[in-house]
């Protein structure tokens, strides 16, 4: 049991250092909302409340995980048998329990906002059936589980109660695993078929390492399996891998909220545009560069999308490439499902 008793050491170390990433990100959301500046919509009011909840449960895991190695390691320190016989003898004291259950919590609060993502990034409602599924079986197994690894005398990585954490962690897991790979293939193909049409770097910004890694929730996945692994196999590390595993399941969620409030996060008019737009292609006479269209249509990602466009040609044509006018005609499809067309005059470079 001495690497048991490493490994729990190292989780609290690891746990400290990320709860400390949690109150930044807590601090940066409040900030934004804060800022005069900021003109975010009402569900900003949600994201809030979501993440002041996320930072309440994370805080309940840790003390109460940070609290119960001060009793083995510091307070019971000559408990007859010793640390791996008070471990044995004390697994199951309340506030342990109480730690446990604020963790499945966590997890459902995190699992369910991914999942909202997911509806978001493709807007449809049928890609998130099956990990809707999935979500209520874990929420199940995670209740059971609770249950009995809160019976006296029990112990969370022994016995029935093992059995149950292994159903629920890869309940947990698997769905996790689904929505990231959903997130980041949507992400990824989306935009870059947007760019390949335009020729341009178009949407960069939505399709980037960072912006892919924050919207799946990567990280959290990423050790969510490491956890599921050595908890399956019965690994002594596993309990490191609990620790941050659980703080990633707070730090994960509210990367994604922070993204969400700052005004950079996927949204459906953006997954609408990228992923729905018809694009028809004119002769005209124009030469110069033109937006037919109100510019009050068009939002600052689409403003910055065109800048682009008139960069890339303006290069193109610096360097001896002659140009030929072209219209490029954008349908874009509004929330009401009413349609409109973007005129921008272009040149094709050849």
């Amino acid at each position: 049991m001495a690497v048991f008793q490493n490994s729990y050491y190292i989780g609290n170390t690891f746990a400290a250092i990320l709860y400390g990433v949690v109150l930044v990100l807590y601090f940066l959301i409040i900030r934004t909302v804060l800022d005069p500046k900021h003109k975010g919509p009402r569900s900003d009011r949600f994201f809030v409340f979501f993440s002041t909840a996320l930072l309440c449960l994370n805080t309940v895991f840790f003390a109460t995980d940070t609290v119960f190695g001060e009793e083995m390691w510091i307070v019971h320190a000559d408990y007859p048998g010793g640390q791996d016989a008070y471990l044995g003898d004390n697994a199951s004291v309340w506030y342990q329990t109480l730690g446990t259950a604020a963790s499945i919590v966590l997890n459902l609060l995190s699992d369910g906002l991914l999942i909202y993502r997911c509806w978001i990034v493709w807007d449809d409602i049928r890609v998130v059936v099956l990990p809707t599924l999935i979500y209520l079986g874990a929420f199940s197994a995670g209740l059971a589980q609770l249950y009995e690894s809160g019976r006296p005398n029990a112990n969370y990585f022994a016995g029935l109660a093992q059995s149950l954490g292994i159903a629920y962690t890869s309940s947990v897991i698997g769905l996790n695993v689904i929505v990231t790979a959903l997130i980041c293939g949507r992400i990824y193909f989306a935009s870059r078929r947007y760019a390949h049409v335009l020729g341009i770097d178009v949407g960069v910004e939505y399709r980037s390492a960072t912006a892919i890694i924050v919207e799946s929730a990567l990280l959290y996945t990423l050790t969510g399996v490491a956890y599921l692994v050595s908890f399956a196999l019965d690994s002594q590390t596993s309990i490191f891998f609990l620790s941050v595993y659980v703080m990633m399941t707070c730090v994960a969620p509210q990367m994604i909220v922070l993204r969400v409030i700052s005004g950079r996060a996927w949204t459906r008019d953006r997954a609408a545009t990228l992923t729905s737009t018809g694009l028809e292609f004119t002769h005209t006479a124009k030469s110069d560069a033109t937006v037919d269209s109100d510019s009050s249509l068009r939002s600052p990602d689409e403003e910055k999308d065109e800048e682009r466009l008139r960069r890339h040609h303006h290069h193109q044509l610096q360097h001896g490439a002659s140009a030929k006018p072209l219209e490029l005609r954008l349908e874009t499809k509004r929330p009401d499902l009413s349609s409109t067309d973007v005129v921008i005059d272009v040149v094709e470079i050849v």
